[in-house]
């Protein structure tokens, strides 16, 4: 009698590369925009600025944004925008985040906070959440800047529950998932 094994097939990895390719040209145009808007006359904001943002990552969530516009079909600029003012949100609570967990380390690069200290960090954090707002604003919808406002203070919740929920070894599986939905799920949902 002989047996034939066989492998079992290992599902494939999902890929961003669809969406990618639906949005690139509408991601230059978001690129063009964080990359302006991030620009100050205080040389620190840019270089500190830059250096997260150059950083890496996917940039999944104006990613998103963009690819929920072409869904419903939008033809017209507001989207890069919105585009940017979400990442400038994400990125000023990466800063906030590294000096509040003490990180030295972000995508295999020192943080910010490691470089030009934690002072530094949250003061780029809070410029960069003030030119989100600046983007809403010029948006012009009160229906965007209620919801992308409320995302920010509930992803600042989140911080803080984290804080307090540091080192507790009674933290349910529950109040875990309640935390990492407040800093993490919010900006996706918004």
């Amino acid at each position: 009698m002989t047996a034939t094994v066989t492998p079992i097939r290992r599902a494939s990895t999902p890929s961003l590369d669809p969406i990618m390719a639906l949005v690139a040209s509408d991601m230059n145009a978001v690129n063009s925009v964080i990359l302006t808007r991030m620009q100050s006359d205080v040389p620190l904001i840019p270089e500190l600025a830059g250096h997260l943002i150059a950083g890496g990552g996917k940039r999944m969530r104006p990613m998103l944004t963009l690819a929920c516009a072409k869904l419903l079909d939008y033809s017209g600029e507001r989207h890069h925008k919105l585009a940017a003012t979400v990442e400038f949100i994400h990125t000023a609570t990466l800063l906030h985040d590294d000096v509040v967990d003490q990180s030295g380390l972000r995508r295999g690069r020192s943080t910010a906070n490691m470089i030009w200290g934690n002072a530094a960090s949250v003061l780029v954090g809070d410029f960069l959440f003030s030119r989100s707002f600046e983007l809403m604003v010029e948006d012009g919808s009160l229906r965007v800047l209620r919801i992308l406002s409320n995302a920010s203070a509930v992803i600042a919740e989140g911080e803080v529950n984290q804080l307090t929920a540091q080192r507790r070894i009674d933290t349910s599986e529950e109040r875990y998932l309640e935390i990492i939905t407040a800093k993490t799920a919010i900006l996706f949902a918004a």
